[in-house]
């Protein structure tokens, strides 16, 4: 996959009209290699009747077969052929709903996601030679868990030298436990060292600390240069959801971590594509990925501007067919012209999710087509 290959090595993360052309030749390319190498992916093109030939340019993606993330959490659809002893790691979704995507990623395609890391993270002047602690609001690393997010969560901590990892979920008697009175500890073993604190996590977990100290009249002032990095959504809490604003406010009121010391991720482990907020806490769509937002009823692409379903398109992954997934987030599209971090570039807004029934015909066709002997 030769192409897919050059655009992970495009220079510049967020130029997406000089990299449209090539975007869509990678997906042509990409769609192609699963066509031949997937049955059950070759099934669901037969049935549209689309094949990779219809991938003409930027404006024919919308063509390509959608699949539902809720497809993945019941049909394994790797793409093995061609692929013996290359596969390196497996992930899998969080499974908030009741089960998980499991996901496998052969080496060329992590080499390509590494890259990509790389040239986004620096963008956002997240690597440093300075040790740091980190405090993982996530969960301790353990054999039996494969989560996307716990790999991410652990891969930020290398963004510079972990002089030591905490972690807010740790693996008690069989299940995750939070201990958040002992990531408080650390907070305040931490803000007494002369290296910076970072955090990497879930937001709930975080805000909840948080909020936890701020009850308790307790607050710090942690190095300078210290960080708040979110990443994995706030799941089964989402009810309990602040706005930006007022996490922001509470962290320096807290914490002493100022605004511009806070990174958000946005991501998926059926669309590794790394989503990093700009300055102003924009997602503006990386080249490595497109976003079309669809109708909830019709699924249509919807114009810019307009809330609907999140479809993520990239040609990254060659050991599953991923090309096109439908997520049950809801989000906006909009154009970043004026943002004051200078990119330019459209920027992607979650407003909510919804549930299965909300995208029930397209994942029934799929299901159909790959149940159909």
């Amino acid at each position: 996959m030769k192409l897919r290959d050059r655009l992970f090595s495009y220079k510049d993360p967020y130029d997406l009209p000089g990299s449209d052309p090539l975007f869509a030749e990678a997906m042509r390319e990409a769609c192609g290699y699963q066509g031949a190498h997937n049955e059950e992916y070759a099934r669901i093109l037969a049935a549209r009747g689309f094949s990779p030939e219809m991938i003409t340019g930027p404006e024919s993606l919308a063509s390509i077969p959608v699949i539902p993330t809720a497809v993945f959490k019941h049909h394994r659809l790797a793409t093995d052929a061609g692929l013996a002893g290359m596969i390196s790691v497996t992930a899998t979704s969080s499974g908030t709903s009741g089960s998980m995507s499991v996901i496998r990623y052969d080496i060329g395609t992590l080499w390509q996601a590494l890259k990509m890391t790389v040239r986004v993270c620096a963008k956002r002047r997240l690597f440093s030679l300075k040790p740091c602690n980190y405090i993982v609001f996530g969960y301790k690393p353990h054999r039996g868990n494969r989560t996307a997010v716990t790999k991410t969560a652990t891969g930020a901590t290398l963004f510079a030298p972990a002089l030591r990892r905490v972690y807010a979920l740790k693996f008690v008697n069989g299940e995750y436990e939070p201990d958040l009175e002992g990531v408080i500890e650390a907070v305040q073993k931490f803000a007494k060292s002369r290296f910076p604190a970072r955090f990497m996590g879930f937001p709930s977990y975080t805000y909840f600390m948080m909020k936890m100290m701020d009850e308790r009249g307790l607050s710090v002032k942690l190095p300078e240069g210290s960080l708040i990095m979110l990443g994995g959504g706030w799941k089964q809490h989402y009810r309990e959801k602040v706005d930006k604003q007022t996490f922001y406010a509470l962290a320096e009121r807290v914490l002493g971590v100022p605004e511009n010391n806070i990174v958000e991720f946005f991501g998926a482990a059926e669309h590794p594509i790394l989503y990093c907020d700009c300055p102003a806490h924009r997602f503006h769509v990386p080249v490595y990925g497109r976003v079309i937002i669809r109708d909830v009823n019709t699924l249509e692409p919807l114009p810019m501007g307009q809330p609907g379903l999140v479809n993520l398109l990239t040609p990254l992954v060659k050991s599953a067919p991923l090309l096109s997934v439908m997520t049950d987030d809801l989000g906006v599209l909009r154009g970043g012209a004026g943002c004051p971090c200078g990119c330019g570039g459209p920027y992607l807004e979650i407003i909510g999710r919804v549930g299965l029934s909300d995208i029930k015909t397209c994942a029934a066709g799929a299901e159909e087509i790959l149940n159909d002997t």
